[in-house]
């Protein structure tokens, strides 16, 4: 007989411990092992709620954020969802600066979670410099006009430790078995955390962060528009350290695209942009590492969250009406 499964006192219980998948059709004969740390079966979907909850525990902890005092934040989507579950679940009022440049499931969700939206808008849908700034400068003036406390992910280093964690569970699930960890970059503090703790345990653990190619500025090129969501902000982000990498890897928006819908068609794995970018970019490593290596990436969130957006929307169904008299 198997234990029975523990009851939960809350859902923020939930966030972490993801499993590992080994992909199997995607990666040719003669590169390195491929597995994939799917952080969508976080609550919210994504791997920002391992951040989001640290933020909050740690503002918690030394008195910045009271009990129910409210929380101030700008985002692509993901951090506002998982900040918004966060929130909801400690009973905190929330108040979200985010785009119309990220899908409207994000939106959708961060609002049904009980989040108050301050929406900026972009120039085309794209993700640039500007729209960065526009929306720190937005949760700036919120903050200052209600107060609260400002969790500023751009510049809070009390995620990091969320990050650790989540390079201790892949040290642990892979029995220290891996040459190579692959993570597209936004605050920098995923690939910067897991790093570090990876490093922590094999030094020669190889690193390697993700970039769009259209703004590839952590690779000193010009900053640019790409629609890769959460990720490349468009300038060096304050919590990025090149001493806990050993390569970066840029990647196209469209390549991110063709390889997400890839994994969905191919391995049953469905997600974002972002993990689109993580794949190609791990692909090229397994590639160059040989059949010997082992190389994990992560699958930053779900699919869903962009089923309205032009990575996954669907075309109209068209039915001839021959078909509808004939009730074929």
């Amino acid at each position: 007989m198997t234990d029975a499964c523990p009851v939960h006192s809350s859902i923020l219980e939930l966030i972490g411990e993801t499993p590992l998948v080994e992909l199997r059709r995607l990666v040719p004969p003669g590169h390195a092992r491929v597995l994939m740390k799917l952080e969508s079966r976080n609550p919210t979907g994504s791997m920002k709620d391992r951040m989001a909850l640290a933020m909050i525990e740690a503002a918690e902890r030394d008195g910045r954020l009271k009990p129910g005092g409210r929380v101030v934040e700008y985002t692509g989507g993901s951090t506002g969802v998982s900040l918004a579950l966060v929130c909801a679940a400690r009973g905190y009022p929330l108040d979200i600066v985010t785009s119309d440049a990220f899908s409207r499931e994000k939106r959708d969700h961060m609002a049904a979670l009980g989040a108050e939206l301050t929406i900026v808008p972009s120039e085309g849908g794209g993700m640039d410099a500007a729209l960065t700034r526009a929306m720190i400068e937005a949760a700036r003036r919120i903050q200052a006009a209600k107060g609260g406390f400002w969790t500023d992910q751009l510049n809070n280093a009390d995620q990091l430790a969320a990050y650790r964690t989540l390079g201790e569970e892949i040290w642990r699930q892979t029995g220290g078995r891996l040459d190579a960890f692959v993570q597209a970059t936004g605050t920098a503090a995923s690939v910067r955390g897991t790093a570090e703790a990876l490093h922590a345990r094999d030094p020669k653990i190889h690193v390697v962060a993700v970039e769009p190619s259209e703004s590839a500025v952590l690779s000193g090129g010009p900053s640019g528009v790409h629609r890769i969501e959460g990720v490349g902000a468009g300038f060096v982000v304050p919590l990025w350290d090149p001493a806990a990498v050993e390569e970066i890897v840029p990647v196209s928006t469209e390549e991110a695209k063709a390889m997400a819908r890839r994994l969905a068609r191919e391995e049953a794995l469905f997600a974002g942009t972002s993990t689109g970018a993580n794949l190609v970019a791990a692909l090229r490593v397994a590639e160059r590492l040989g059949p010997e290596a082992t190389v994990v990436t992560l699958l930053c969130d779900s699919g869903i969250k962009y089923l309205s957006t032009d990575l996954y929307r669907a075309p109209e169904a068209s039915v001839s009406p021959s078909s509808v008299s004939s009730g074929r």
